[in-house]
């Protein structure tokens, strides 16, 4: 996806290192360069490939960086048995509406700021630009005088953070995280950054991604002594940090790192030095920026960069450790791995549109899925409409292809919050049109297409069909601008097991009678692959095909409490807590032999 000058620029910087930041100390002055110095430290050409991407141009890669970090357990919700589709039930009064009905939910934000005074300010509006990759919890840790200060709260990041608790957080070093949530007692302990001290001093932690073999590892550690404070499968690489014999401190890292399994993006802290790592598959985003006065900048989206005036420069390539200090940039290769598999559903779904994710614009990403739904779906309509927000840009893109007026139809309510009392009069459907309202003189006597960007379990699709149609809408046509999901994620994306999933128990035909509309038509996976041409297999598609990069052959927890039917109605008493259990077991990747010739920092 990258451009042609960023392409040649990414291939320079797979065969030299990082060069030093000034020997003085950050910030540096704006003509003072410290990208690529002719020394290597440590990076191999064949092992940090370029990440092959779309074809774009130059300016869509000129944006702000942010850091995605993921809430490290991917969970698994069961469906509503008790309540299936019943909003109105008096035995269950309070009700879960999240921003995301039915859909798969990314579940956490990072950044990491190097050499900025206000460090844990920028780390706060960077974290609002990355809100929406979760809003149940927040938190903040910033270093001072080698000191690690933190503040985590449950809520929006608007709500943890205030004038005074920003003022406990002085020092030019931060990092930052948002999460969704685990519902219960224990949810906030689980939200990040998490900092622990061991014998050399102590780190702070904010990770993106979920790692398949954490059950393998904690009770390795728990049989060794280890104790754990929390569910979260960070934890686990605290604990391997903590009992590395290696030096220095970043090469802790990689020995952690190199036992972990699955989807990573993580940023860690110490008293004076700032360290990105991405796992070597490079499942989920994180891009590296610099701001005016030289301050190094990681974030997973760089919707995040643009926030808080940072230049986006790179990608951490998947498999690599850039370790920022007072002496400057310098990177290491992880370990050799195989060809990138980065989340396809950063770009249908996740990421802002504003965003460059994989060296691509997600704004330009989604119009052309439209324009292929336009293509190869085609149907008589009067007007284009959008299922907000997620669904504008596709509709955009369909709307031109197929020379329709597009058109606000479904108007969304962003007052509206996560749980609300049900109405004691019956009211069918009253969780859908608190979130959206139709407009009665956009659709009515109109053979209407409606775009989204995916079907999970279609039970709030089905919904949408009936408040366009009640609204007067003469037809109603869906199209899905991605391919049916039929398998969940283990990579750091929240979805349902797979025999929830809608696609995965139905042929197309059947979903569309089970939505109601007219007519139905997905991204067909084909045209997705084609599109992305040589950069395909760059891409994962374990959601659309059930083949899966890295196997999962673990059992997954369950989060009690934050999804129940389509996150319109339901009760906590519905959900089954307890494990869920994996796919069979296929044959796994062979591991790929350690290859490491670090050089220590200067």
């Amino acid at each position: 996806m990258a451009a042609t000058t960023a392409t040649a620029a990414h291939t320079a910087a797979a065969t030299t290192s990082i060069s030093p930041l000034s020997k003085s100390s950050l910030p540096l002055k704006p003509n003072q360069q410290i990208l690529l110095q002719k020394t290597p430290l440590f990076l191999l050409p064949k092992t940090l490939q370029k990440p092959s991407l779309f074809s774009t141009n130059r300016h869509t890669l000129s944006h702000a960086v942010t850091c995605s970090s993921k809430n490290p357990i991917s969970d698994f919700f069961s469906t509503n048995k008790k309540y299936p589709d019943n909003p109105s039930s008096s035995s269950s009064p309070s009700f879960d509406l999240s921003d995301d009905d039915d859909k798969p939910r990314e579940e956490c934000g990072v950044v990491g700021i190097y050499g900025d005074p206000e460090a844990s300010r920028l780390c706060y509006l960077a974290l609002h630009a990355l809100q929406h990759r979760g809003q149940e919890g927040a938190g903040i840790v910033a270093v001072n005088e080698k000191v690690l200060q933190s503040v985590t709260g449950v809520g929006l990041v608007s709500e943890v953070f205030s004038e005074s608790k920003l003022d406990q957080l002085p020092g030019d070093l931060a990092i930052g995280h948002v999460r969704y949530s685990t519902a219960g007692s224990s949810m906030l302990k689980n939200v990040q950054p998490f900092v622990a001290g061991y014998r050399f001093g102590s780190v702070g932690v904010a990770h993106n991604g979920n790692l398949v073999n954490y059950g393998k590892l904690r009770a390795m550690l728990e049989d060794n002594g280890s104790i754990f404070n929390t569910s979260s499968d960070t934890e686990v690489v605290l604990h391997l940090i903590a009992i590395s014999k290696a030096r220095p401190f970043f090469l802790r890292i990689v020995d952690a790192c190199e036992q972990l399994e699955g989807a990573y993006s993580m940023v860690f802290v110490t008293e004076d030095k700032l360290v990105a790592v991405r796992d070597p598959f490079g499942f989920r985003p994180l891009v590296m920026g610099r701001r005016s006065n030289g301050a190094i900048v990681f974030a997973s989206e760089t919707c995040a960069l643009d926030l808080i005036e940072a230049t986006y420069e790179r990608e951490v390539y998947p498999g690599e450790v850039l370790v920022v200090d007072k002496d400057g940039i310098q990177s290491l290769c992880l370990m050799r791995h195989p060809e990138p598999k980065q989340c396809i559903f950063e770009h249908i779904y996740f990421a802002l549109p504003n965003s460059v994710v994989f060296g691509r614009s997600v704004y330009e990403s989604r119009h052309i899925f439209g324009e292929i739904l336009a293509t190869e779906a085609p149907v008589d309509c009067d007007v284009v409409i959008a299922v907000p927000d997620s669904g504008v840009v596709a509709a955009l893109g369909y709307a031109a292809k197929a020379g329709v007026p597009f058109q606000q139809g479904l108007i969304r309510s962003h007052y509206v919050g996560r749980t609300f009392i049900e109405p004691s009069q019956k009211i069918r459907d009253f969780g859908v049109k608190l979130k959206l309202s139709p407009v009665r003189g956009v659709l009515e006597g109109k053979r209407v297409v409606v775009v989204d960007d995916s079907i999970v379990r279609g039970t709030t699709s089905s919904k949408i069909v009936r408040l366009l149609k009640e609204a007067g809408a003469k037809e109603v046509h869906m199209r899905i601008a991605s391919p049916p999901i039929i398998a969940s994620c283990y990579y750091g994306v929240d979805t349902p097991s797979s025999e929830e999933l809608i696609s995965n128990r139905m042929t197309v035909e059947e979903i569309r009678e089970f939505i109601g509309c007219d007519s139905l038509a997905f991204l067909p996976f084909d045209s997705l692959k084609k599109l992305l041409g040589k950069d395909s297999p760059n891409f994962c598609y374990a959601c659309f095909s059930g083949n899966y990069p890295v196997q999962p052959t673990e059992l997954k927890v369950k989060r009690v409490g934050d999804f129940i039917d389509d996150g319109l109605n339901g009760s906590l008493e519905s959900i089954d807590g307890g494990w869920v259990q994996a796919p069979p077991r296929t044959p796994t990747l062979e591991k790929v032999s350690d290859v490491r010739k670090l050089s220590p920092l200067k």
